[in-house]
């Protein structure tokens, strides 16, 4: 200090040192101030004061600018035309399907997605099929559902499958595929084993007693032949018989189940043999050694009834009786005369 109490420093360096204000200089801008007034802030206060600006410029960002951005993007060049573009699409799409010209691509060309993956190259362009000897590859094709309009990667293998195994004559099917355009179906057929005739309608049917198909001509007629409700399920006690009889399987016309208990044979000769529920193949042993020694098939018999054990019954034919009683009548008049 002076002698009059001053200070002898300058008070611009004084209020400087206090406050930490930059000096302003002649001619620099105002904002100089600013500037070095930031930048003498302690770092540690700068992410807390930018932490606390941060949520109000988000917030105001999310609020408002975002609606702003959705509505600039209209403004861009292209925007109008494909949204228009995209109305009038809409509306032809729904006239389309209104006015049935969908269904009729359906009905032509098949699914929107099995046209599209034929396109891109997976078509069904060969099917392979094995196994069949009685139907015809249109038939187990038809069957399947597989045709043109198909596509490989969306063809259902399971539900093909499934209707293959409908077809009476297929005992069983696999189906597999093989990208990019081929599928491979093999069968197995049931055998034609036995004709079947109930209600005056004679069918064809397999070994498990399946019917596959109806009489329509003579290449099965050389089949064995059974009739009756239930027969064709016990088709194969009757081949078994069929075989004991052994050279008298080739005179049996038919088998006829009699009320689901037991058969009767239908010989060639119209001779009907009566076998019993129980025993049955033993019976037929019976026959065979009747017709040997007695030749008994040969006989102006309708019928002849094994079904009691240790007993064969028979009965002639009218004409045969008549006769037999003929022949018979002069010894009744000779024995009742004398």
């Amino acid at each position: 200090m002076d002698g009059g109490r001053r200070i002898l420093r300058s008070l611009r360096e004084s209020f400087s040192a206090r406050h930490s204000l930059v000096p302003i200089v002649p001619g620099e801008a105002p904002y100089a101030l600013a500037a070095a007034a930031v930048a003498t802030i302690p770092p540690a206060a700068v992410p807390a004061a930018a932490a606390a600006v941060a949520p109000r410029a988000s917030a105001r960002k999310t609020r408002g600018e975002r609606l702003l951005s959705r509505l600039a993007l209209l403004g861009r060049p292209g925007v109008g035309a494909l949204a228009t573009f995209a109305l009038f699409a809409a509306i032809g799409a729904a006239g389309f399907v209104q006015n049935g010209g969908y269904a009729a691509l359906v009905a032509s060309e098949g699914e929107i997605y099995d046209i599209a993956a034929r396109v891109a190259g997976f078509p069904i362009s060969a099917v392979t099929i094995t196994g069949q000897s009685r139907l015809t590859e249109r038939e187990l094709l038809d069957a399947a559902g597989v045709g043109p309009r198909n596509s490989l990667p969306f063809l259902d293998a399971t539900a093909v499958r499934d209707r293959l195994m409908q077809v009476p004559l297929v005992k069983s099917a696999r189906v597999m595929k093989l990208y990019p355009d081929r599928l491979v179906i093999a069968i197995e057929e049931r055998q034609p084993s036995a004709l079947w005739q109930r209600d005056g309608r004679v069918a064809v049917i397999s070994e498990d007693g399946v019917p596959i198909d109806e009489l329509r001509d003579q290449r099965y007629l050389g089949l064995p032949f059974v009739v009756g409700e239930g027969a064709q399920k016990r088709l194969l006690e009757f081949l078994m018989l069929m075989t004991r009889a052994g050279d008298l399987a080739h005179r049996i016309k038919a088998g006829v189940l009699v009320a689901g208990r037991r058969w009767n044979f239908e010989m060639t000769n119209g001779v009907t043999v009566k076998l019993p529920e129980i025993g049955p193949a033993d019976a037929l042993e019976t026959l065979a050694r009747l017709q040997r020694e007695a030749r008994i098939l040969d006989k102006d018999v309708m019928f002849i009834d094994l079904r009691i054990p240790d007993r064969v019954s028979v009965r002639l034919t009218e004409e045969a009786a008549a006769a037999r009683e003929a022949q018979l009548a002069p010894h009744k008049s000779t024995k009742s005369g004398g």
